[in-house]
């Protein structure tokens, strides 16, 4: 194959794959109405949460090692988070702050305090503003309501676009994306119109093995099995996100919901399933009604964090490395038991297939055979013991080049 045929990634991609673990925060209407889908009917009055933190959500993103938090700005019921000039029916309606609050900039001021990569969620579907059925009147509707969350709230990593609800709808998506690449022209879009980010195809935060980074098509929503058709211009790579509430099948907060909650080890077989098969997982944790995410989800979204970096801040060895073998000294004998291996992507997805093997009394044995390897590839096996480790890659679309050949001990 000739290596310039090789779809390639832009920086942004590059910087965004980087990131591995965001946050999602669905929060709104529907936590105070105990739903997942409001109609649209509810009262602004209902909104009030009256010791809303964003810090305290930010700051648990941090502590996790979360990079970047994405914002359900609104939802499908049409309730905006932010006062937008564009309906009534927002925070500005609510008794939160007599009307003069904005959620959207207190989250964005927090992401900017903690360091944070800012994102915003914003449904197309629209279920309770009037103008909905008049695809003009909404167009304009929606480009207004766009324009207003990319230019007020400092740089955005992500414009999410759930496809959620808009099947056999069609939006003004030259017009959507010219206006995220004329005011965000680093964020990342996701999955509708001209996408730089797809969706994995599941709310289950797993990406399949392989999860290729070139993709030409991908799943609009889990009700229907439809495809999405990207605008012409879309490049061909186009990583994939793995979104998942930390709560099963709850995307909002409910009350008496505690249950439901993710144990460690389901959210670390996860991060094995998203981030190590190369994609980036969204977390959602959701703020409860008084405005503050819940002690047993912090404590939760923290000890995942702590996990991550128990097993991988400090690998045993570590090496790049170009050509069809890259191999990896340890420091004497050594148990291994899970590796890591990146590509330098900037230059392509040129892994198909590879097999790591490690020295074993003078011979290499089998560990593991893979396929692709793209941003990142967690492999985890028997502990073996051994001085030597390598990375032997059997089919390629052009020589390989290794960012990174971790070995790591975590049992």
């Amino acid at each position: 194959m000739d290596i310039n045929v090789l779809a390639k990634p832009t920086l942004q991609q590059m910087a965004w794959q980087d990131l591995e673990l965001g946050m999602f925060c669905h929060f709104g209407m529907n936590t105070f109405c105990d739903q997942e889908w409001g109609e649209g009917t509810d009262s602004p009055l209902k909104f009030n949460p009256t010791q809303l933190d964003a810090r305290q959500w930010v700051r648990t993103a941090k502590l996790a090692g979360f990079k970047y938090f994405v914002l359900t700005a609104k939802h499908h019921d049409g309730f905006c988070l932010w006062p937008t000039k564009t309906t009534d029916y927002s925070v500005k309606s609510s008794p939160w702050k007599d009307g003069q609050g904005d959620v959207v900039r207190e989250v964005s001021d927090a992401c900017r305090e903690e360091g944070l990569q800012f994102g915003l969620y914003l449904s197309p579907w629209d279920r309770h503003e009037p103008c909905y059925s008049d695809k003009a009147a909404y167009d304009d509707f929606y480009a207004e309501q766009l324009t207003e969350l990319l230019t007020q709230y400092g740089p955005l990593v992500e414009v999410w676009f759930d496809g959620a609800g808009s099947q056999g709808r069609e939006y003004d998506w030259q017009r959507i994306i010219g206006l995220v690449t004329q005011y965000q022209p680093d964020a990342m879009v996701f999955n509708m119109g001209q996408p730089t980010i797809r969706w994995v195809g599941n709310e289950d935060g797993v990406a399949p093995y392989p999860c290729w980074n070139t993709a030409e098509s991908a799943r609009e929503s889990m009700f229907t099995s439809d495809m999405l058709t990207w605008m012409e211009g879309t490049t061909s790579w186009v990583p994939a996100e793995c979104d998942v509430p930390i709560r099963k099948r709850h995307w909002f907060w409910h009350p008496d919901d505690e249950v439901s909650l993710h144990s460690l080890e389901h959210l670390m077989d996860l991060y094995y399933r998203s981030v190590g098969h190369g994609a980036t997982l969204l977390l959602n944790v959701a703020p409860d009604d008084r405005g503050l995410l819940p002690e047993v989800d912090v404590q939760r979204v923290i000890e995942l964090g702590d996990e991550i970096r128990r097993r991988f801040d400090a690998p045993l060895a570590v090496t790049t490395g170009g050509g069809m073998e890259v191999t990896l000294q340890l420091k004497g004998e050594q148990s291994v038991d899970h590796v890591i291996i990146m590509e330098d992507i900037a230059h392509g997805e040129r892994v198909r297939e590879y097999v790591l093997e490690a020295q074993r009394n003078g011979e290499w044995v089998e560990l593991v055979k893979g396929s692709a390897i793209g941003h990142k590839k967690i492999d985890r096996f028997t502990a073996v013991e051994t001085s030597e480790l390598r990375v032997r890659f059997t089919e390629c679309a052009a020589t390989p080049i290794v960012r990174k050949f971790a070995a790591y001990s975590v049992s």
